[in-house]
């Protein structure tokens, strides 16, 4: 029975040893960007207007994929691809913000590092140049997680961040959607704001429905550190100091190492009441989902029965990045280290 045995477990060891080596198949590191969702379909997009959304989203991209393939951490590479698409005017952050209905920019963003939960976001700042590096800046150099209004911006004068003129983010499409807006309503129409350009003399071509602008970025780098980041100029026509998901952690933004990053954007209040971020988060921790499965789980399913639209861009626990929307559309990217860049922008595209 000894020799038996003995035998068997020979073979065994044999056979283990002749097995091949399983071959790592999750990336080395990875980021996905997302740009907004909304009805964007391609009837509603010149060629032009196509090819800017397309070589903003390449460029934002580019910037974060630098920074990891270099070594770098996924939240420099979160915070800089962030900050390209924060300064382009196509979309709803930063420079490109939509307007309240008093005619003013009130901006919102998050950060979060997956590997020991920190977090920083701002609300309602109407001077700083790139919140999503204010909201940083509280997660690092401040006790808090969320700061607001005027107080956020005194403490982006503190750390030195750049400030601007309320009317850098002045564009006039956002004015035009903020017009249009306002007389569905039968509201009226604030004064153009202090500093804004002229009045075009020609038409502005059709607006695209970009409905849910907000813009966010999840990395994972090299040494498997999981970030997410999200910046919004919010809804248009917003009142009453509104502020909808892209500040808050677990329903914006969220990041866990070894499990996720989650960046989203839609109907905010509805996101909120379903922790958006955070339960796709523990799908794939508790599940073992990937982050397809436990995205549209949320988005195509429970977000979908409540009334709400919107998107979420993911890396999951094995480094892959995925997406999920129930918008005709999706301003959308991604690359790995063992993957080309993607962009896309409409449902038919991968």
């Amino acid at each position: 029975m000894r020799i038996a045995g003995a035998l068997a477990i020979l073979v065994l060891l044999s056979a283990c040893a002749a097995a091949p080596a399983r071959t790592q198949s999750a990336p080395g590191w990875s980021i996905a960007i997302h740009g907004g969702a909304g009805i964007i379909e391609r009837p509603q997009l010149t060629a032009e207007t196509e090819a800017a959304y397309r070589d903003g989203l390449a460029r934002a991209l580019a910037a974060g994929a630098a920074v990891l393939r270099d070594g770098g951490a996924s939240l420099d590479a979160v915070e800089a691809a962030a900050r390209i698409l924060e300064d382009d005017p196509l979309f709803n952050a930063g420079r490109g913000a939509v307007f309240t209905a008093d005619g003013r920019n009130e901006l919102d963003a998050s950060i979060m590092d997956g590997r020991a939960g920190a977090a920083g976001a701002v609300a309602g700042v109407t001077s700083v140049r790139n919140p999503i590096s204010l909201a940083r800046a509280v997660m690092e150099k401040s006790p808090h997680v969320m700061l607001m209004g005027a107080g956020a911006e005194a403490f982006a004068t503190e750390q030195g961040l750049a400030r601007v003129p309320p009317a850098y983010f002045f564009t006039e499409r956002r004015w035009l959607q903020l017009e249009e807006t306002l007389r569905a309503r039968g509201a009226p129409i604030p004064a153009r704001p202090e500093g804004a350009t002229p009045s075009p003399s020609a038409a502005l071509a059709p607006l695209d429905d970009h409905a849910f602008g907000t813009i966010g970025v999840v990395a994972r780098d090299q040494n498997g550190h999981y970030a997410a980041g999200t910046s919004t100029g919010g809804t248009t026509g917003k009142r009453w100091g509104r502020v909808g998901d892209s500040p808050v952690i677990g329903a914006g933004t969220f990041a866990r190492n070894g499990v996720c990053a989650v960046s989203a954007t839609g109907t905010g209040e509805y996101f909120i009441r379903l922790s958006v971020a955070r339960t796709i988060c523990a799908r794939i921790e508790y599940l073992s989902e990937s982050g397809k499965t436990a995205a549209d789980a949320v988005i195509r399913d429970a977000l979908t029965a409540i009334g709400g639209d919107g998107c979420v861009i993911v890396i999951d626990a094995e480094g892959a990045p995925a997406w999920s929307f129930n918008t005709p559309g999706m301003y959308r990217g991604f690359e790995t280290s063992e993957t080309a860049p993607v962009i896309s922008i409409f449902a038919d595209e991968p």
